[in-house]
């Protein structure tokens, strides 16, 4: 198969993923390879291209909603896995702070695309913060979910915000991420068969090596530069829309407003938006809300 070959929608029959994909009409999914790298990109629809980048643990099938949605609105979604998570192969398992914004910038060229929206979750946004402060000529807006802006000034409130990380720090093979997925994280429910669907490919070694390296190289040391005020000591070009749950603690909306107070003095223009019944899991909980938050931004963007 040829590194831009479509593959069929997947079924449990379907030998060339492995483990199988979890089922989304309408997604169709290839491999688009660059040099020690062979992302798995799914994607769907015709028109001005959206990118959209995932969280931790989740993978591509988190935007599976979302992605049609925008399908229906006349856009392009693209979904890749980024490296070390889903179903993207790498040579190399190491890591450091930028590895994904290069692999996105890689993705986007071997697409021929030069400019995009973007549309991210969790660590996949720490990605598209990278990519809209050095790369500002390839994004025309932005939407981030459940973090909060780059240049925000940190608060004692916000601690327990990254209560989770201890334990992806101090993960060991064969540890459940399961426990992610609870009703602090999720308003709204998630269904086991969900869960199975977004921790399949924790069983590939190269997904379960990559919970300890991606904390300590990328969510620490980006943690680190924001709360030491590096992008308070930049300008943020691209147009962001900010969204959090209502629920997700301790990102409470005061909180939220109160950290991103630098946002005149940080950015062209950044907005911020909360989203009823809703946690830090935000397309499981919400995904027909962010799906609009999204379209209006886009379209208010220009």
């Amino acid at each position: 198969m040829s590194a831009s070959e479509s593959l069929p929608l997947a079924s449990p029959e379907d030998r060339a993923w492995s483990p199988p994909l979890p089922p989304a009409d309408g997604i169709t999914h290839r491999r688009i390879a660059a040099p020690g790298l062979r992302t798995h990109l799914a994607e769907c629809g015709q028109g001005e291209p959206v990118l959209l980048l995932h969280g931790f643990p989740e993978h591509w099938w988190q935007w599976r909603d979302v992605a049609t949605g925008l399908t229906a609105a006349g856009y392009r979604a693209l979904v890749p896995d980024l490296r070390g998570a889903g179903w993207t192969e790498a040579d190399s398992t190491a890591l450091d702070r930028t590895s994904r914004l290069r692999d996105v910038l890689a993705l986007l060229d071997a697409l021929g695309i030069e400019r995009v929206r973007l549309l991210s979750h969790d660590m996949g946004a720490l990605t598209a913060m990278q990519l809209s402060y050095g790369h500002p000529e390839r994004g025309l807006s932005a939407v981030q979910l459940s973090v909060p802006p780059a240049f925000f000034a940190f608060s004692p409130r916000i601690v327990p915000g990254f209560r989770h990380l201890p334990q992806f720090l101090l993960h060991r093979r064969g540890t459940s991420l399961r426990g992610i997925f609870s009703p602090a994280y999720v308003a709204r429910g998630m269904t086991e068969e969900v869960k199975d669907h977004h921790l399949a490919p924790q069983r590939r070694a190269e997904v379960e090596a990559a919970v300890r390296t991606l904390t300590w190289r990328q969510i620490l040391p980006e943690a680190l530069r924001m709360s030491a005020g590096v992008y308070r000591r930049r300008r943020l070009a691209v147009p962001t829309l900010v969204v959090f749950g209502h629920q997700d603690r301790p990102w409470t909306e005061p909180v939220v407003r109160r950290i991103s107070r630098h946002a005149p003095r940080c950015a062209d223009r950044v907005e911020l938006a909360f989203v009823e019944d809703a946690a830090h899991f935000l397309t499981d909980d919400a995904p027909e809300e962010v799906t609009a938050l999204a379209l209006d931004w886009f379209a208010r963007t220009g």
